[in-house]
Parts: C-alpha cells; sequence; structure tokens
C-alpha cells in the first residue's frame, strides 16, 4: 500500500467514526450547490441587462430556504396522501415520514436463448407538482432521504457511471465514472453514502421456461449463475470514493443480490436463497461476512418495513390469510419472537412507530391482486393508498414496484 492509498484509508476509517449526520444532508448540500449556481446567473443576467440599457425583470431565483422546491403538501406534512382510486398512482401517496417517491414497471426483452431481461420503465415523483413523470431514461433509481435528489443508471447494465438527478428539474447534476460495472444502488439511512453493487454482466436477466402442469411461462432468478462480484461504497457530496471490494458470490447467492447499509451504516446486507437469517447475509465494510447486528438478526430480506423508526419492533413476513384477509406478524427484533400481527400480505415501509404501509390482497378474488394500504397495529381496519393492481397474466408480475423514500 502506497502513502496516498494509506492516507485515503485512513480517512475513510476516521469518517465511519463520525456519527451520521441528519437525514437529507447530501440533498442539502447538493441544494447549496444549485442556489450558488442560480445567484451567479441572476448576476449575470442583471448585468447583461444594465449593458444594454433594458429594463429587464430578473426572476428570483433563490428563495434562500432549504426547502424552496418542497411544497408542503407532499413533503414537509406528515398528513396521509391516498388515492384509492389511482392504479398506478398519478398524484403523491405518502403517509407519516414515507413517501412512494417512485415506481416502475417491468417488461420482457428476449435475449439469447431461453434468457429475457427484465425492462424497468420508472415514473417519479415531481416534489414541485406532487405528480408521478414518467422517465424512461433510467435502469435503476434509489432515491435519498427528502426527496430531491435520485442515484440512477443508465439502461445499458452494468452500467460505468453513476448519476445524481435532481428530482424538481429531473436534470443530472453530477455524473461519478466508475471502475467496476454497477447494476445495483442504495442509499444510507442519513442519505451521505451511496453502495453501489458491482456484476459483470446484467442482473435483470431471468430464465425463461414453461410449467409442464399449467403449460404457463415461467420466470426465475438464473440460480447458479452469479454475476454478481462486489461493491463500492460512495460519499454523495464530495463524490469521492471508496475502493472498489470483491466479494465472493456465495452459492445461495440470488440473481439480483443488491448490498444494502444496515441501520446504523457501519455493514451491508445482501439477500440469500434460504431460510437461514431471514435469507440475509451480512458484510462488513470490507467485504469480509459477519454476524448480523442484534436488533436486524430477525429480520427478512425480503420484507422492506425491517426495523420500526424507534428499533423496538420488527416486520416480518405473511402468516395468515383466512378468508383472503392477510395478516403479518410484528416481532421483537431482539428475540424474533411475534408480539402481534396486523393487516397487510407484505409490509414495505413504516410511516411511524405504529402504522406501515403494505400490500394488502383483494379479499373478492382468488388471484392476487395487491393495493396500497395504510395499517396499524392494534386495529384491523385499513386505510386505501392507491388502487387494486391488475396482475401480469403472462409472468403473474405486479402492475408497477413502489420505491420509497422518508420525507
Amino acid at each position: 500500500m502506497n502513502v496516498e492509498e494509506l492516507v485515503r484509508e485512513t480517512l475513510w476509517e476516521q469518517a465511519d467514526r463520525v456519527p451520521p449526520a441528519p437525514p437529507g444532508l447530501a440533498d442539502r448540500v447538493l441544494g447549496v450547490r444549485r442556489r450558488r449556481r442560480n445567484r451567479r446567473l441572476a448576476s449575470v443576467a442583471t448585468a447583461a441587462a444594465a449593458v444594454v440599457g433594458i429594463a429587464v425583470a430578473v426572476p428570483l431565483l433563490d428563495s434562500g430556504g432549504p426547502g424552496d422546491v418542497r411544497p408542503s403538501r407532499v413533503l414537509d406534512s406528515g398528513a396521509v396522501r391516498a388515492h384509492p382510486d389511482q392504479s398506478p398512482p398519478r398524484e403523491a401517496i405518502a403517509a407519516g415520514r414515507t413517501v412512494l417517491a417512485a415506481y416502475y414497471t417491468r417488461r420482457i426483452v428476449p435475449e439469447s436463448g431461453h434468457r429475457v431481461a427484465g425492462v424497468r420503465t420508472y415514473w417519479l415523483l415531481d416534489p414541485r407538482t406532487g405528480r408521478y413523470e414518467k422517465d424512461d431514461r433510467w435502469s435503476s433509481v434509489a432515491v435519498a432521504p427528502g426527496l430531491r435528489t435520485a442515484a440512477v443508471l443508465e439502461r445499458r447494465l452494468p452500467a460505468s457511471r453513476i448519476g445524481l438527478l435532481d428530482l424538481a428539474t429531473g436534470e443530472v447534476e453530477r455524473w461519478i465514472p466508475v471502475a467496476r460495472g454497477v447494476g445495483g444502488l442504495a442509499f444510507s439511512a442519513d442519505g451521505r453514502r451511496l453502495v453501489a453493487t458491482t456484476y459483470n454482466e446484467n442482473p435483470d436477466l431471468y430464465e425463461r421456461s414453461t410449467d409442464p402442469g399449467t403449460g404457463e411461462t415461467v420466470l426465475a432468478p438464473r440460480f447458479g449463475i452469479r454475476p454478481r462480484t462486489g461493491f463500492q461504497i460512495l460519499d454523495v457530496a464530495s463524490g469521492s470514493k471508496r475502493p472498489w471490494v470483491p466479494v465472493a458470490s456465495d452459492r445461495n447467492v440470488l440473481g439480483d443480490a443488491d448490498f444494502s447499509f444496515s441501520r446504523t451504516g457501519d455493514l451491508l446486507y445482501a439477500r440469500v436463497a434460504g431460510p437461514r437469517d431471514g435469507m440475509q447475509q451480512f458484510y462488513g465494510l470490507t467485504g469480509r461476512k459477519v454476524a448480523p447486528p442484534a436488533n436486524e438478526r430477525h429480520l427478512r430480506s425480503d420484507v422492506g418495513a425491517r426495523l420500526s423508526p424507534d428499533g423496538r419492533l420488527a416486520a416480518w413476513g405473511l402468516v395468515a390469510e383466512p378468508h383472503h384477509t392477510s395478516y403479518s406478524a410484528i416481532r421483537d427484533p431482539l428475540t424474533g419472537k411475534e408480539i402481534t400481527r396486523v393487516r397487510g400480505a407484505d409490509l414495505l415501509a413504516w410511516a411511524d412507530d405504529k402504522r406501515l404501509i403494505a400490500w394488502e390482497r383483494d379479499p373478492d378474488t382468488v388471484e392476487y391482486r395487491p393495493r396500497l394500504v395504510l395499517v396499524t397495529i392494534g386495529s384491523k381496519d385499513v386505510v386505501p393508498l392507491s388502487g387494486y393492481q391488475k396482475p401480469d397474466a403472462a409472468y403473474h408480475w405486479q402492475d408497477w414496484q413502489p420505491v420509497f423514500a422518508q420525507r
């Protein structure tokens, strides 16, 4: 290791010991840059008007506040915003601390042999209008806390650069080149860092076959094919990158096993096949396999909600469906013991310490047609947030998939 690498590693180690910054720090830093740029543009426009001697009214480009593009009715309020008549949604859906920041649909594109690619098309929430706008430039989108910035990958995977997209303008503020191809992105809980999962081929490839019993077309992850190669951690505000970390593919790794940050951000985890430890494997930031944190040991990698905001409750999977009414378990995160049950077939995100956003199936049909609902611990009532989905008749995929972020 040369002197430059030694200094870089020492700085990263010191940074890891610094307490996390408040949520949305990276967005505020990027916002400062935007406002500085806007002030420069305003100054140039004023000077030009003076030179030509024409009285031009220069618009006020900077309101001075960090939330100048965040309408309170969408992002700054914890109120429930529901549109039970819309599926996919056209207007913002939110509850408590959580907003549906984006959603995507998928279509199948044939590749060679029996392989097909699942190609995503995203609709992103415009914080100025509170509406979802189609943006078909990206293969993958991760939204930072604060809903101002999204990390994006271009269509061709693995991607050679990562974009930081301004959600208010739809423009990429900065491109961060990477030496290893990236196929997945995830922000830390405070929005300061981004983990990029690297692959040697497109992670959204599937094997297409025919079910001998029903004759239906079936798509499955390519088990035994492990294109994931490792990860790289980036600082969002500066764009600086830690050295790429190779991670040998476990034989149980799923095809799209992206890395995500633990609650505290000092570990990573990825989904693996099988029931062990909730189908998740934890890693240190140097790539070494480690034991799960005590409060994340009994979580499931396929349940998006995970820990409650106060860390006292763990969202678990589906446990009962009497008469097509779904119930999921809430467990003690330290012991794994079930505490209670709550409505919902799939717990997606915590709205606060007592309420969650979930998929709830249509109880009037055998077919799985879910809608987004707000459920409350200790209550059987649900608040519909979206309309029911229409399942994909060919591949049994849901019509659209949500991407959540904190306000």
